[in-house]
């Protein structure tokens, strides 16, 4: 797949591609439950070898300037000018290439941002982290590994459609089924965690999440300011809870913020308690606003690097705090085989701490991607929604080296695609395939799902509750990055107004607190704006 910068000129190897990109674009896991309708044109099929049964990608080709898109135009500076950070695949290239993103930080951002009467900056909203904010009702495999649900809907824009390409993973078993976990909380104590909402947050909800970790579980703490320091090394909790909630109780905010240097300790205090058989893993609760010693985060993943690819640790990120470095950790969590989340309140605390983190700690894929390949017979134009910083080459699909996204059991994972049809357009419309490793043995997957074009032939807003609530998700994100709030640019994107009301109408209807929560931040979205 075709792979952009801002200099429109990063591609696939031998080419050259172009974008229009001005925006930076889970958490440990995203929601499993709902009562979602899959299209009734959508249908699943299996491969478990390594060559898979999607089409291969399409051969390298030479691409000069003014290069040919689907739709007969030409690809030029005036996208990126416009701020237009979806995917155009050129002519002949149907294949869409992506590492898998549980992430969810930036909706819970815009919503906090919201909240305090201001519109989100653009720069902080990925539409991938706000469509998969929202739990998924697709089918779940036996096994580990994914299965792969493919949908969609028409737009109101004549001949544009949504196509939702859905993959999860099995249910989360019982916390005794699982793994024991060793867990290096690395807690930022900066000045600027002793605003309310940060540090005290934090305290509350690691505090009730020690309770409940199993015995055979292990905790270590880092803290970090202008220094870094272990308060805890990597100890069982057996008999030894009290240590670790002295530990916590005793954080007291102090002077800057050096995140390098946190994460550096932090990395080997795990390697020092690593296990072998348990889920090692780094979960740092920050701000991110770092402003000492190495705040850039190539730099900080380059001092990791060793502990990261050796041993296998993954990062959590957790954001917390009105001012918040948004692009710090999401680059930090994306490059460092990970996930990110927000919060900015106790229950949003609780939920990550107490419930997702314990519940769903192991992995059952590591490196996992997507590709969807297009036909050219029924498709004319593809723009896949978000996903800009996640985006792989066609030809690295299958090269098991190219890093990819860390998915646990619980997962849902969503990408929405804008499709303009061919007039008349009948037959197959799309193969999605995904494909990963075993977290044990590396041995790689893939399984894939198809989709005809007679799976589009209702409205969109008369389709059934999951993809009405991806459809909404999107189209906000997409209404927050155009200029002043309102109306977007995707296909029959509603104004902030009309998507209120729908939102409204669906939250209703499906009687769901998180479609709620999402009604209310349109609604006071479209007031600012």
């Amino acid at each position: 797949m075709n792979r952009y910068g801002t200099d429109g000129k990063r591609g696939r190897r031998g080419a050259t591609a172009l974008l229009a990109l001005t925006l930076a674009g889970g958490l440990l896991l995203t929601g499993c439950g709902g009562d979602d309708d899959a299209s009734s044109g959508a249908k699943d099929t299996t491969s478990d070898s390594r060559g898979g049964s999607a089409p291969m990608p399409a051969p390298d080709r030479p691409r000069g300037e003014g290069e040919q898109r689907h739709d007969g135009g030409t690809s030029s500076g005036e996208d990126e000018k416009n701020g237009d950070s979806r995917e155009i695949a050129p002519d002949p290239d149907y294949l869409s290439t992506f590492a898998l993103d549980v992430d969810t930080a930036s909706y819970g951002y815009a919503r906090r941002t919201l909240s305090e009467g201001r519109l989100p900056d653009p720069s902080t909203v990925r539409p991938e982290e706000f469509v998969n904010s929202f739990r998924q009702d697709y089918d779940r495999p036996d096994g580990d590994g994914f299965s792969v649900t493919v949908d969609g809907a028409r737009t109101d824009d004549e001949d544009w459609s949504l196509v939702r390409v859905g993959l999860a993973t099995r249910p989360a078993g019982r916390q005794s089924e699982r793994p024991p976990a060793a867990l290096t909380f690395v807690i930022d104590i900066s000045g600027s965690m002793g605003e309310p909402g940060r540090l005290d947050l934090a305290q509350e909800a690691l505090g009730t999440m020690t309770d409940r970790l199993r015995d055979d579980d292990s905790v270590a703490i880092v803290t970090f300011s202008d220094e870094a320091e272990t308060v805890l090394p990597m100890t069982r909790l057996d008999d030894h809870r009290d240590r670790v909630h002295d530990a916590i109780d005793g954080l007291e905010p102090t002077d800057s913020t050096n995140l390098g240097a946190g994460m550096e300790t932090g990395y080997e205090t795990a390697v020092e308690g690593r296990r072998e058989g348990a889920t090692n893993r780094v979960v740092l609760v920050s701000d991110a606003l770092a402003n000492t010693g190495d705040t850039d985060a190539d730099t900080i993943l380059e001092r990791i690097a060793t502990e990261r690819r050796e041993h296998g640790i993954t990062l959590f990120g957790v954001g917390v705090g009105s001012d918040y470095g948004d692009a710090l950790m999401e680059r930090l969590a994306d490059q460092g085989d990970g996930h990110t989340t927000y919060v900015s309140t106790s229950e949003d605390a609780r939920e990550v701490f107490s419930e997702q983190l314990p519940r769903n700690i192991e992995l059952t894929a590591r490196d996992a991607k997507a590709q969807v390949a297009f036909d050219p017979e029924t498709v004319a134009e593809f723009r896949l929604v978000g996903y800009d910083n996640r985006q792989v080459a066609d030809e690295d699909f299958r090269d098991d080296r190219v890093d990819g996204g860390e998915v646990g059991p619980g997962h849902t994972v969503t990408a929405l695609y804008a499709v303009r049809t061919r007039p008349g357009a009948d037959g197959h419309l799309a193969t999605a395939t995904v494909r990963w490793l075993d977290p044990d043995s590396r041995t790689p997957h893939e399984e894939s799902g198809d989709v005809e074009s007679d799976a589009l032939d209702e409205s969109v807003w008369e389709s059934g509750r999951g993809l009405r609530v991806t459809a909404t998700a999107a189209y906000f994100a997409d209404a927050l990055r155009s200029s002043g709030g309102d109306g977007g640019s995707l296909p029959g994107a509603p104004g902030l107004s009309e998507l209120a009301e729908r939102a409204d109408g669906l939250a209703d209807r499906t009687e769901d607190g998180d479609v709620r929560e999402l009604a209310e931040a349109i609604e006071e979205a479209n007031r600012l704006a």
